[in-house]
């Protein structure tokens, strides 16, 4: 097994096309065909991960946070991001980041904490968008239904909970090959008309390549015609945050104290309490003052989330209630979940939980 057979099965979890535009994802150190010795997954690369990973024999390390974040202009030691990434390059240590392509992810981190607080009825936040794509290409009107079936096959033709969606329409092309044609139908030199059907399907963005190898491959012209356009629907299945509700409603207070057991945290910061009960609860991991408008608009109950400021707490207007249970918290459960995903891919190779506490906020 090399590194990039351990990253396909994490773009099939989480696909980077997905992930923020801010962020940086993906192969942050080392070799996609180095073979792989260990994996070792955290939330965060730190020194002593690294060394953890060298102790465990772990040639790659699976990172939630991107330990390079911001450019590198120089790599002396100086900080622990350059410290961290020359140990990794001196010990052939690879470096693996997935970050918002998992939160955005529908079984990514707020899917985790939805059920790690037992939240039914899960929906996604805030939709993304732009994560659609249409594809309409012509085909001789006999060999429509073969390529359909091809282009479905790739994963083509989902949209939204439904799956071989497409729309055709019958009519005639025309065409006239030069001499340096190879037509597949007709001759060069002749001008001529064929029955054709226009298929149109969607896709999700990160299989545009898989999408337009099969249609090249499946395609009986020599020659195919085709477009590509982005369409405007938002994607209920990737997106930022979750909804859900709770089996049975609580007060305000008992929410909290269940919600800082189930998420083992030491403090939770939050907005006025309100003299109503708590049932729909959305969620959102890491910093989340961002997602205040649209749990209110879902009329969201409360909103677990963290690295609020002063002043996002005036946002919940006696609206919602804001908790804030501390950034590191909200994402712990991630990489126990991100282990047993591996594992269950990868049967015969060793995936180890890194147990090193990689929170860097500490509570008197």
């Amino acid at each position: 097994m090399i590194v990039q057979d351990v990253i396909n099965h994490l773009h099939d979890l989480a696909p980077l096309a997905y992930a923020e535009d801010f962020d940086n994802v993906g192969l942050l150190v080392g070799n996609k065909d180095q073979p792989v010795s260990g994996i070792l997954v955290t939330l965060d690369t730190l020194e002593t991960v690294v060394d953890e990973a060298i102790n465990n024999k772990c040639n790659l390390i699976v990172s939630f946070h991107p330990i390079i974040f911001k450019g590198l202009k120089k790599l002396t030691g100086k900080t622990y991001v350059e410290r961290v990434v020359i140990k990794a390059i001196q010990n052939n240590i690879a470096i693996f980041s997935i970050h918002t392509a998992l939160d955005n992810a529908i079984e990514g981190v707020n899917s985790i904490i939805c059920d790690q607080l037992g939240l039914k009825n899960k929906q996604i936040l805030i939709p993304q968008s732009s994560t659609i794509k249409k594809l309409q290409t012509y085909v001789p009107k006999t060999n429509a239904a073969e390529l359909r079936a091809e282009l479905f096959n790739a994963g083509a033709g989902s949209l939204g909970n439904y799956e071989s969606c497409s729309f055709n329409i019958d009519g005639e092309g025309t065409y006239l090959g030069n001499e340096n044609s190879n037509p597949a139908i007709g001759k060069k030199g002749e001008l001529h008309t064929e029955n054709e059907t226009a298929i149109s399907v969607t896709f999700k963005k990160h299989l545009e390549s898989k999408i337009l190898k099969t249609l090249f491959e499946a395609h009986p012209y020599e020659e195919v015609a085709y477009e590509i356009t982005t369409l405007e629907n938002t994607n209920q299945h990737i997106g930022m945050g979750m909804i859900g509700e709770l089996k049975e409603s609580m007060s305000a207070t008992d929410c909290l104290n269940f919600i800082k057991d189930k998420m083992n945290t030491e403090c939770i910061r939050h907005s006025n309490l309100l003299n109503k009960p708590i049932k729909h609860i959305a969620v959102l991991g890491g910093s989340g003052s961002f997602a205040i408008q649209a749990a209110k608009a879902l009329n969201a109950d409360l909103l677990v989330t963290a690295d609020l400021k002063y002043h996002d707490f005036f946002s919940a207007e006696n609206e919602i209630v804001l908790a804030d249970i501390g950034h590191y918290e909200s994402e712990q459960f991630t990489k126990s979940f991100l282990v047993d995903y591996l594992s269950k891919k990868i049967t015969n190779f060793a995936v180890i939980l890194s147990k090193t506490n990689t929170n860097p906020v500490k509570y008197l």
